[in-house]
């Protein structure tokens, strides 16, 4: 629909930005419901009908070519029976040649009014959850990972920005899924325009966001808990039968702290454990644990990526933000609320990059920062001059143009720059080309 011109002549006549104009009653009769701009195929079908002259069969076959000509080729010769058609009943040649243009644009992308329907009421029954019941549209869709374009460290970056509470996974309270857990009461939350509540569910995330913990040994975990608590790492590990693999598995991602404190404590506990079963099996072992440092920010915001694929702590560009501000490079907030035209610089974590088969050769990359997500668009010829740039760095610099409509902002990349080295041993990962 954007190839055919059809998307933003319709937004901008339900704006207002435009007036409605009908070249004739009949096509007004087709057109009337999407203020004169065909957007479904039935739609293509009743001008080929009503405008051009054809027949029902001819305007079937019409669409059955729409559906295979970019396989098969095979729209060229309706080009001349659809102008014709027109001509002959007083339309414009322009008209009718845009008329064909939308023809080929539904052979790219086209699809019936159904299933713009279905699509339709999917896409607003998840913003409605998603604005009223932000906790548990983040629970489930953690839950239903992995489910494609958004990665749990993107959905728990958003779901915070928009005040959600976050609590780590934890040996004592965690199930296998994600949960929700009330707030105290008497909590208030700062959440205003995003939600007409006062306050939501904080979301404990599960033993399934701990990397290497196979389901069965979360169980396991849950049913030991049912009765009394866990004295420690070593009555867990023996109640839940847990092998050494589970314990370093569930130390790497902070799940033991409520039972042994910081990491390093957690994989000291978790080593001296003898899980082999013998006769020395129910003796407890009276141990002091040594004094050993706690883990930096750093430390453990590389751990969290490793071991969870997402951290609660702060965003790892926040660590950053003193040395991007000496660069001069703005936050994805800040490009936000710069006017159409200016130029700036930033840089973020790429978790996204997309070239779409239709758009020639540009690559469309997502950068994320501690404020926000900015979408950059880096045209074919940059792309051929700076690939590597383009598809290796983790940590993208950009330097561009903002580009804004309405309140969609785009950065139009000029230059980038890898920046990745700064993110030392963090393991940033993004979705490619899918």
């Amino acid at each position: 629909p954007i190839q055919g011109g059809m998307v933003h002549p319709y937004l901008r006549r339900r704006q207002g930005l435009e007036p409605v104009t009908y070249p004739s009653p009949a096509v007004e009769q087709v057109l009337r419901r999407t203020l004169g701009v065909p957007i479904f195929q039935e739609q293509v079908m009743q001008l080929a009908v009503v405008a051009a002259g054809f027949s029902p069969g001819e305007a079937d076959s019409l669409r059955r070519s729409m559906a295979a000509w970019r396989r098969k080729g095979g729209l060229e010769h309706f080009q001349e029976r659809l102008i014709r058609g027109m001509l002959a009943r007083g339309y414009e040649h322009r008209f009718a040649e845009q008329i064909f243009q939308q023809i080929l644009g539904f052979g790219e992308y086209g699809f019936p009014e159904s299933h713009s329907a279905s699509f339709a009421l999917l896409a607003y029954v998840s913003c409605w959850l998603k604005h009223h019941e932000p906790a548990a549209f983040l629970a489930a869709m953690l839950n239903s990972q992995p489910l494609g374009f958004y990665s749990p460290s993107q959905l728990v970056q958003d779901a915070r920005r928009h005040c959600v509470e976050v609590r780590p996974a934890d040996v004592t309270v965690s199930e296998w899924g994600c949960t929700l857990e009330p707030r105290p009461t008497g909590h208030s939350s700062p959440i205003t325009h995003h939600s007409s509540r006062l306050s939501n569910p904080a979301v404990r995330l599960g033993l399934r966001m701990v990397k290497g913990l196979a389901e069965a040994a979360a169980q396991r975990i849950v049913d030991a808990r049912t009765a009394t608590a866990f004295a420690g790492v070593e009555d867990l590990a023996r109640r839940a039968r847990l092998d050494r693999r589970d314990l370093r598995n569930l130390a790497a991602a902070g799940a033991l702290a409520a039972l042994a404190g910081h990491r390093h404590t957690a994989h000291w506990a978790s080593a001296g454990i003898d899980i082999a079963p013998g006769l020395l099996e129910d003796v407890p072992v009276c141990e002091s644990l040594p004094l050993l440092a706690q883990p930096t920010e750093g430390e453990d915001l590389v751990a969290d990526y490793a071991s969870l694929g997402l951290t609660l702590g702060r965003h790892p560009l926040a660590l950053l933000r003193r040395r991007f501000a000496r660069m001069r490079l703005a936050t994805a907030a800040d490009l936000a609320r710069l006017p159409h035209g200016r130029l700036t610089r930033t840089a973020g974590i790429v978790t996204c990059r997309q070239r779409p088969s239709t758009a020639k050769g540009v690559v469309f990359v997502t950068l994320e920062d501690e404020t926000g997500y900015v979408n950059v668009v880096v045209w074919r010829a940059l792309v051929e001059r700076q690939r590597r740039e383009v598809l290796g760095a983790s940590l993208l610099g950009v330097e561009g143009e903002i580009q804004r409509e309405g309140e969609v902002v785009h950065l139009v990349a000029h230059r980038l720059t890898d920046h990745t080295r700064l993110l030392g041993r963090l393991a940033a990962r993004s979705r490619d080309f899918h």
